[in-house]
């Protein structure tokens, strides 16, 4: 995450509420739910996996629906490069529970970096990732790899020391030179042979997706057309190395000028002039994923705690609708979480916000409006403390969370 780094019994499903759509309902879909969580375990045991696909609004894999019940754990690759911290990412991955997990596959300068300089690779942090993918695949485990980071300071910087005359880090959006550093660098990835299992990660099934980049802004141009441009010029560049893996942007899901009507739904008036665009974005060629965050601790300038819950109604009703009728694709919700770090929430507030996102999308999907799935910002394991930015779930210390995340497997699966 760039930006920082009523009751119901635990073993119930909640009844969700009616809710109007113009796209029609898919029958039988969610009863084929359980059928294909075993079925993608077994596949993935027998090395018989298949790529997720897209068919409209729903996400699917070896003919059968699949949704998105996962997690964000960004420092996977950087653990797996140290081997005192190795055992990590395997306890990361394995004591999950969960099916798909986003994870950073970049880093750029500084200790243990993918990319040391452009066109320059870390070939032992490659090969960390590529440890991390084969645990993946180990534990029946799908990733979602992440290609940037919104901060783009550091492409910039080597960009300024090449002696590119360079004004704003959005150059990074439109210089020649500093696309091409993007392009080689995710060229470099999407082609990288796994060492461990010998498959290019283009052909691997375990990568569910691609991200352009995390959470993009470029608010030194409102109107969203540089952003736009990079956009639909990366995303056909991915396409055309690799035409089969999904691909998402990475956006927060700020509703931008095209729509003028929609931006009251913004969190304040500001995203609305952050350069980004959650229609005019995702209806770029080549984007098969519509990609939201929900911050509401970050966004929100109070702690009414009943205010974010309906701020984040009506941001999921919005964009699950939108992704729905507008865009016709499916909808993750790529992190969402809240912080305790600064005692303005507690876990009781946590664990509601929670219920919150997945009551929605639980609704939507069994109602056959949308497909994708949530991944929750973020799960530890012990030992890995340090990293926690205020909105961790270490396994072992929150058992509770832990029941609320396998309620919801089981409210997918009935």
């Amino acid at each position: 995450m760039e930006a920082h780094m009523n009751a119901r019994a635990m073993g119930m499903c909640p009844i969700p509420p009616s809710r109007s759509a113009a796209t029609p309902r898919l029958h039988l879909h969610h009863l084929l739910l359980l059928l294909a969580l075993a079925s993608d375990m077994e596949d993935a045991h027998h090395h018989h996996w298949t790529m997720v696909e897209r068919r409209g609004t729903q996400l699917w894999a070896s003919g059968r629906p699949f949704i998105i019940h996962g997690f964000n754990t960004y420092w996977l690759m950087s653990f797996a490069a140290d081997q005192a911290t190795r055992l990590r990412v395997t306890a990361a991955i394995a004591e999950a529970g969960l099916n798909v997990c986003c994870t950073w596959a970049f880093s750029d300068g500084g200790y243990r970096a993918l990319q040391t300089a452009p066109f320059h690779y870390d070939e032992d942090v490659f090969r960390a990732l590529d440890f991390v993918v084969s645990e993946a695949r180990r534990h029946n485990m799908r990733l979602i790899l992440s290609l940037y980071y919104g901060g783009k300071a550091q492409c910039v910087r080597w960009g300024k020391e090449a002696g590119l005359d360079l004004t704003s880090e959005d150059d990074f959006f439109s210089d020649p030179t500093i696309k091409s550093y993007y392009k080689a660098f995710v060229e470099a990835v999407v082609t990288r042979i796994n060492t461990v299992m010998n498959e290019t990660y283009k052909d691997d099934p375990t990568i569910l997706a691609w991200e352009l980049i995390n959470e993009p802004r470029c608010p030194s141009d409102p109107s969203g057309d540089t952003l736009q441009a990079w956009i639909e010029e990366m995303a056909s560049y991915v396409k055309s190395i690799d035409p089969v893996h999904l691909l998402e942007i990475g956006i927060e899901g700020f509703y931008g000028p095209s729509i003028p009507e929609l931006l009251p739904v913004n969190p304040d008036e500001y995203s609305g002039h952050a350069g980004t665009d959650f229609i005019r974005n995702h209806q770029a060629p080549g984007i098969d994923l519509a990609s939201i965050h929900v911050y509401s601790d970050i966004w929100l300038p109070h702690s009414i705690k009943e205010n974010h819950l309906q701020f984040v109604d009506k941001w999921m009703q919005q964009h699950i609708d939108d992704a729905a009728n507008l865009l016709g694709m499916p909808i993750v919700v790529g992190e969402f979480g809240v912080s305790v770090k600064d005692g303005k929430f507690g876990n009781e507030f946590c664990e509601d916000f929670m219920k919150t996102i997945y009551r929605i999308f639980l609704s939507s999907w069994k109602e056959g409006v949308i497909g994708g799935g949530c991944l929750l910002w973020q799960l530890f394991p012990e030992g890995a403390e340090h990293m926690d930015d205020g909105y961790a779930v270490i396994f072992a210390k929150s058992p509770s969370t832990l029941s609320l995340l396998a309620n919801h497997l089981r409210c997918l699966e009935c």
